[in-house]
């Protein structure tokens, strides 16, 4: 089977600030990945660079074999969540409609397919309940569940998800990445999640991506989340921590005390004796 995604020799800087290079791997379709590192790691950046919005100082990224292009029907994105106003003037049923026509210009016309494409959407993600809902009255799992919707409306072969479970509560968390994994797994795409908890994607994900100091690992989640590996790819001792099924990253500090976080990120935070 060929890979959904291929990206070679990814190359981003801002300025005179590289974020990541030589990054090079591929994700095959029906494939759940999550994307995972500390703050300006360039996640985020990943994704818009893999679904066309960024060019790479250098590398490539494929699609099914073809070079990327914005706006391509191929990807969905989902970007990081923003605060929507209580009387947003928008449905469920008309959010999820973007997906299909948010880049054209004038007014959608009501026509049969189009307003099957949304409903399949909707049911896909367990959403037909809040077709008719305004939005901004959602609670954040539910609006989560409507932009999912919306990126696979036109049915992409690569899902990208930016930090889709910040701000929702456990359950809401927990049901957002089943609903990924199912469809990364039934609807054959490739899909990406970053996410800042590792911890939701265990048993879940079917590898994970890190990104730390420019550089990656990527695999099985038990692989890459390694004392060894992650020492090696922020460069300096960093140890893996697994307690009652959860997974705590913590790195060495200045102050000979060690720092974690269980976000699988060492990011000072909490501290340990």
């Amino acid at each position: 089977m060929n890979p959904a995604i291929v990206f070679r020799d990814l190359t981003v800087s801002y300025g005179h600030r590289p974020v990541f290079a030589n990054l090079t791997g591929q994700i095959q379709a029906g494939s759940f990945v999550g994307v995972l590192g500390p703050n300006g790691a360039g996640k985020s950046t990943l994704l818009k660079v893999l679904a066309g919005l960024i060019r790479p100082a250098a590398g490539s990224v494929e699609i099914d074999g073809r070079p990327v292009k914005r706006r391509a029907e191929s990807i969905g994105y989902v970007p990081q969540a923003v605060q929507m106003d209580e009387d947003v003037p928008l449905t469920g049923r008309d959010l999820v409609g973007l997906g299909l026509d948010g880049h054209r210009l004038g007014f959608p016309l009501p026509t049969r397919r189009r307003r099957e494409a949304i409903e399949a959407a909707l049911a896909e993600v367990n959403a037909l309940h809040l077709a008719d809902r305004r939005i901004g009255r959602l609670s954040g799992g539910e609006r989560q569940r409507l932009l999912i919707a919306q990126a696979i409306v036109s049915r992409p072969r690569v899902l990208l998800l930016d930090e889709p479970l910040n701000n929702l509560d456990l359950a809401s968390t927990q049901q957002v990445v089943e609903l990924v994994k199912r469809l990364a797994h039934e609807g054959e795409m490739a899909v990406l999640l970053v996410a800042h908890d590792v911890n939701p994607l265990i048993g879940r994900a079917d590898e994970i991506l890190y990104l730390a100091n420019g550089r990656m690992a990527m695999g099985p989640i038990d692989e890459v989340l390694r004392s060894e590996v992650l020492s090696d790819l922020y460069g300096y001792p960093v140890e893996v921590l697994r307690a009652a099924g959860r997974i705590i990253v913590a790195a060495g500090a200045m102050d000979g005390h060690a720092h974690a976080v269980s976000a699988a990120s060492p990011e000072a935070s909490v501290m340990l004796p």
